[in-house]
């Protein structure tokens, strides 16, 4: 874009309506105050989000287990039809296409999550299976509040992405995020949509994103295994859990700069730095702003939000839009959430795999002079089954510094298949089951040494 193409952008402002501005003002503010605004209720910080989807889950919590059970079968036996015959009705809508007409080895996927639910709900077969650590875990805590998440974050999702919000951030913070983190301005929404809600939002966000062309395949893959970051909600329940509410200042803080370190370090190494930097489509509304100042940017921001505001005129559009997210969430991803994550909790309580795994991690913990660092261990890679796994296993050490650490290092690590992980593999995002090993241990690797230093100085 010129300087004269610049000019003419300016001139566009003449062009806006009043209703423009309400277009794009009142919409994305109720998204902001949806998504990213902190609130207290029953002396616990939330967002508005997470907060109708806790009390929806309250309120339905005896019904959900078999409703999510039902949901499962249904998708399983559309799943198995549509790829096999793939039906004049599917292949011609797109959506139904996308969700239905998908490679067999997700369809063993989805009938392998509708099985273990149902088997859990009836408590059929071995125990191992269905208790309330494996099985029910699954079902009946972590899906429910899935289940709740997605209607309301994938109903209201559309105020923060077809009104304008985005264009704006995205062109003012260009500046910061691609130096930092080789990453568009408009990311960082998808970080604070994480932070104040939950990891599953953030992933939500960036798959939509990148579905429409304004990430690449790298940015999209950056942004879901970096920047879907556990929320402050999340992080106090860890922290209570293991004992050490007195701390959280200094265990948010540490939880911040190494989250940080992670994200600078991570974007520029393997496997993240080999994805291609390619779009699933061509986005036209995709703009190069380097070259602009502060001012500059800030009206070029303001038109492109004013331009998308004014071209999403419709209210039924919006809510097709919205309800869509939510059937996409619930057909395509709860079925592989409970198919990969029970697998995982049960690999973790029954066997000793996640011990042996994380027996490399003793030496370096003595190292860095953790005490009880052979308890500690096994903690370092259970994360990798659920994110609360290594609050349970390591509530019982007795120092307060070991505990520190393994609180602090479970919310850094991110990549949790009972929830993100799973999550990440039944997504679009071109993320694969051996990328998340590694960044998993890589970000454990990243984060720990500096944790660790900081619970040194704390205790």
């Amino acid at each position: 874009m010129t300087d004269k193409d610049l000019q003419k952008g300016k001139r566009q402002f003449e062009h806006f309506q009043v209703i423009d501005y309400f277009r794009f003002i009142v919409p994305s503010t109720l998204g902001i105050l949806l998504f990213m605004v902190p609130i207290t209720y029953n002396d616990e910080i939330t967002i508005p989000v997470a907060l109708m989807a806790g009390v929806l889950e309250s309120l339905l919590y005896d019904k959900l287990p078999l409703t999510v059970t039902i949901i499962l079968l249904l998708v399983a036996i559309v799943s198995i039809w549509a790829t096999s015959v793939k039906s004049r009705r599917f292949t011609t809508n797109s959506f139904l296409n996308n969700l239905f007409v998908i490679h067999p080895a997700w369809v063993f996927v989805r009938v392998i999550g509708f099985i273990l639910a149902f088997m859990t709900l009836y408590k059929i077969g071995p125990e191992w299976i269905w208790s309330e650590n494996t099985g029910g875990l699954l079902l009946f805590d972590l899906i429910p509040l899935l289940f709740t998440i997605f209607l309301f974050a994938g109903i209201f999702l559309p105020l923060l992405l077809n009104f304008g919000l985005l264009e704006l951030l995205g062109t003012l913070l260009d500046k910061i995020m691609k130096p930092l983190f080789t990453l568009p301005g408009r990311s960082s929404i998808d970080c604070l949509a994480s932070w104040m809600g939950d990891g599953t939002i953030g992933v939500l966000l960036t798959n939509t994103q990148y579905e429409e062309g304004f990430y690449t395949k790298r940015e999209a893959a950056v942004i879901s295994t970096t920047f879907s970051v556990v929320s402050i909600t999340f992080s106090i329940v860890i922290l209570t859990y293991m004992k050490l509410q007195s701390y959280f200042m200094s265990y948010y803080f540490a939880i911040v700069i190494s989250s940080f370190v992670a994200a600078l370090i991570l974007p520029r190494i393997p496997p993240l730095s080999r994805k291609p930097d390619t779009y699933v489509i061509e986005n036209k509304q995709m703009e190069q702003t380097d070259y602009l100042s502060g001012k500059e940017r800030l009206s070029f921001g303001m038109i492109k939000a004013l331009e998308r505001a004014k071209a999403n005129n419709s209210f039924g559009f919006t809510m097709k839009s919205g309800l869509k997210n939510v059937v996409d969430m619930w057909f395509g991803v709860l079925p592989v959430v409970m198919a990969f994550g029970t697998i995982a909790v049960i690999i973790a309580e029954t066997t000793t795999v996640f011990e042996i795994i994380g027996a490399p991690f003793i030496p370096i913990l003595h190292l860095l002079q953790v005490p009880e660092a052979t308890e500690a261990a096994q903690t370092m890679v259970l994360g990798f089954a659920d994110m609360f796994l290594p609050a349970v296993i390591g509530r019982g050490i007795e120092s307060e510094l070991t505990r520190f650490v393994i609180a602090s290092v479970s919310v850094t690590q991110l990549i949790y298949m009972s929830e993100v992980g799973g999550i990440l593999l039944a997504s679009k995002l071109p993320v694969h089951f051996l990328d998340l090993i590694v960044i998993f241990l890589l970000r454990t690797l990243i984060t720990l040494p500096i944790i660790a230093g900081i619970a040194h100085i704390v205790f």
